[in-house]
């Protein structure tokens, strides 16, 4: 009886624990179930975080880039060479943090230097154009000036040699290879960007068009994208359909029809700059450019003599609009590809954390420096006009001249005047009088 009573008692024990158990076991599902909504919130708050912040930084940097484009050409340089030494800084900084760790302090001092350098040289004899007055009151200026070449390449041999005399034994590998990053990064990112700075000079429209281009580019194959995408285009950007990127192409390509009508009736946008200090409310005044004037254009008469047309006026600016934005959709997008791969062969998601919620400004302006080399070689080959206009002979003038032959070549333009009848013989006595001093 005992043993029954007994084995009846452990009965009830057992009952007792399951029940136990089971209480327990609901407790901890509920606990895990409180644990997985909790989870989900902070996954959905942390997401309207992230909006909140890349749109509020957004706004910032769109209403910055229009406040600097009226502030004047000179703040758009600015704006330019900030981005591009920000650029150089990320690219470079996986290298950087390595030397640090292998001891090697003249790394980055090195990859410094050479940026610097680099910026000298391209850009160093554009803006002296804007300054030339003052190479004739400050002698050591114009010295500068004049040996600008000389001095540059003087100045990168002195890097070459600091850079031989700081290889150590057992990182002769590393050190060539940040050498090579270094001129790879020079090469992609501050070459691109002089010829960025030389659009701003020759007419902000050149500027602000193909950035405008990238930028609705980038917005419609997102969109794109998202709708109807369906076809990967490239492995290394697994995101990156095939129907987003030729949705944006179509939707670019009006883009440009509407930015370019938007920005050629102003002078602001369509003259090159003469001062550097100019901003949107200088009165700016240049010959207008012809690609800027609506010209007669023949239709085919096969198919447009059904409709009675013969020609069309228009802007020759408008097809050149139409190439840009062929450029932006279709080849631009690889510098952003190419970005993408660097990163990936890095290990890292964004090159920097300097604009919240939008990663570094490498992963802003990635596709603007290919877009900006671009805008500059078609510039050149298609719509400049190879002009010499008198600043450009008086820059040069007072570049490469000294006061003696300054001196001298005036006489000899007072003659060419005197012979043509310009200038009366009493003028020419007396400017003759007045030089011979």
């Amino acid at each position: 009886m005992a043993s029954k009573k007994t084995k009846k008692g452990s009965g009830a024990v057992k009952k007792g624990s399951n029940e136990a158990n089971g209480n327990s076991g609901s407790r901890e599902s509920h606990k895990t179930n409180n644990k997985a909504v909790s989870s989900d919130a902070n996954a959905k708050d942390s997401k309207t975080y992230n909006f909140v912040v890349r749109t509020v930084w957004t706004l910032i940097m769109i209403c910055g880039f229009f406040i600097t484009l009226a502030s004047g050409h000179f703040w758009c340089v600015l704006l330019i060479l900030a981005c591009q030494i920000a650029a150089f800084k990320e690219c470079i900084r996986v290298t950087a943090m390595s030397g640090r760790e292998k001891n090697l302090p003249l790394t980055r001092t090195l990859n410094w230097y050479f940026l610097f350098t680099t910026i000298y040289y391209l850009d160093g004899r554009s803006l002296f154009q804007f300054f030339q007055y003052y190479f004739i009151n400050y002698g050591i200026l114009n010295l500068v000036a004049s040996n600008h070449l000389f001095i540059c390449y003087c100045l990168y041999v002195l890097g070459f040699v600091i850079f031989v005399c700081s290889l150590r034994k057992g990182h002769l590998k590393f050190q060539f290879a940040s050498l090579c990053v270094t001129h790879m990064v020079l090469l992609l990112v501050v070459f691109q960007a002089h010829l960025v700075i030389n659009n701003v000079l020759n007419g902000l429209i050149w500027f602000l068009l193909p950035c405008g281009l990238v930028i609705v580019n980038d917005i419609f194959a997102y969109l794109c994208g998202i709708t109807f995408g369906r076809t990967q285009l490239i492995e290394i950007s697994p995101k990156k359909t095939l129907e987003g990127f030729l949705g944006a192409w179509f939707f670019t390509g009006i883009a440009s029809i509407i930015l370019t009508r938007l920005l050629t009736p102003f002078t602001y946008m369509t003259c090159p700059v003469k001062d550097i200090n100019t901003n949107f409310f200088t009165s700016l005044t240049c010959d207008v450019n012809p690609v800027f004037i609506p010209q007669d254009y023949r239709l085919p008469p096969v198919v447009f003599e059904k409709f009675g047309l013969s020609s069309i006026t228009m802007k020759p600016i408008y097809f050149h609009a139409l190439n840009l934005a062929t450029f932006a959709s279709l080849f631009a997008p690889f510098g952003g590809f190419f970005a993408s791969g660097l990163k990936r062969s890095f290990k890292v998601k964004d090159f920097g954390q300097s604009i919240p919620g939008h990663g570094g400004i490498t992963d802003r302006v990635d596709c603007q420096f290919l877009m900006g080399s671009f805008m500059n070689l078609y510039y050149e080959t298609f719509i400049s006009e190879k002009r010499v206009t008198v600043e450009t002979v008086i820059s040069t003038i007072l570049l490469n001249f000294n006061e003696r032959q300054i001196v001298e070549l005036i006489k000899v333009l007072n003659e060419v005047l005197y012979s043509n009848g310009f200038i009366s013989d009493k003028a020419y006595k007396q400017l003759t009088a007045l030089y011979n001093i």
